[in-house]
């Protein structure tokens, strides 16, 4: 599958900005619920873990799961758990494991059926969105680390997997907030890191989002309060959904508000 290239080649990246840290460096707050970029990189590395049971050992993710909600059910959270799970690995030696890990998932998943149906916390889905879903996380949760460490992110045309999972999850952000979907569906008309202009759906009535791709992508995972882009938002229903987007699974999460999350000054 290509999206486990995609996923292998963005994890590249974003340990070529890790590798140079020392583990006072990895330390450090970032503007995502304070934390760490060594609890960012954590986190990661337990869900890749987590991903990589649900496509080859069912039972082993459904041992994890439990050991997930045993902590939630005593009062815990996904941190409290994720910190039992790395049971005391931090600093570069956490950064290490976690590219071990990576790795592995990307080869795991590449030659993997795209069709395969693997378990999840919420309902299953197929190897393919699985895939997808931990390439949109990494890249997510790392802006919060290009922006502590005031480093401008250089991205590739594989942000268009996040484009098309922010898009294909408009009418489920209204839906798990228990509001009806508006329709149409605003067209998407974004400029990708190369240059090249990608269009998604007919017109609709007017309803249009435009501008940088990179952007949206920061506005459909939370890096971004829609007022920190130079998105241009046309039509009640696209106005609608920046407010509130989010291709997560999860409870609904309001975005950050504007201002908030942004690059750090040098």
């Amino acid at each position: 599958m290509q999206q486990a290239d995609d996923f292998l080649t963005e994890c590249d990246r974003i340990h070529a900005l890790l590798a140079p840290l020392d583990d006072a460096a990895l330390a450090t707050s970032t503007a995502f619920k304070g934390w760490t970029i060594g609890d960012i990189i954590g986190h990661l590395h337990v869900w890749n873990q987590a991903a990589q049971m649900s496509l080859k050992d069912e039972d082993a993710f459904k041992a994890f799961m439990g050991q997930v909600g045993g902590i939630i059910r005593s009062g815990g959270d996904l941190n409290a758990f994720e910190r039992v799970w790395l049971d005391g690995l931090t600093g570069q030696a956490l950064v290490d494991a976690w590219a071990e890990t990576y790795r592995a998932t990307a080869a795991d998943f590449v030659t993997a059926d795209p069709a395969q149906r693997v378990p999840w916390a919420g309902p299953s889905m197929s190897a393919k969105s699985s895939i997808t879903a931990r390439l949109m996380e990494s890249w997510a949760h790392a802006q919060a680390i290009f922006d502590v460490l005031s480093v401008e992110r250089e991205n590739g045309d594989a942000i268009k997997n996040i484009c098309v999972l922010g898009l294909n999850t408009y009418g489920w952000t209204f839906k798990n907030r228990r509001l009806d979907a508006p329709q149409p569906v605003p067209q998407l008309r974004l400029t990708a890191p190369s240059g090249e202009v990608w269009t998604f759906g007919e017109p609709a009535d007017g309803e249009l989002i435009e501008g940088d791709a990179a952007e949206f992508c920061q506005v459909v995972t939370q890096t971004r309060n829609i007022a920190d882009t130079s998105l241009k938002v046309t039509g009640a229903n696209a106005t609608a959904w920046m407010a509130i987007a989010q291709c997560f699974a999860g409870a609904p999460v309001d975005p950050p508000a504007p201002g908030v999350r942004r690059k750090a000054a040098a």
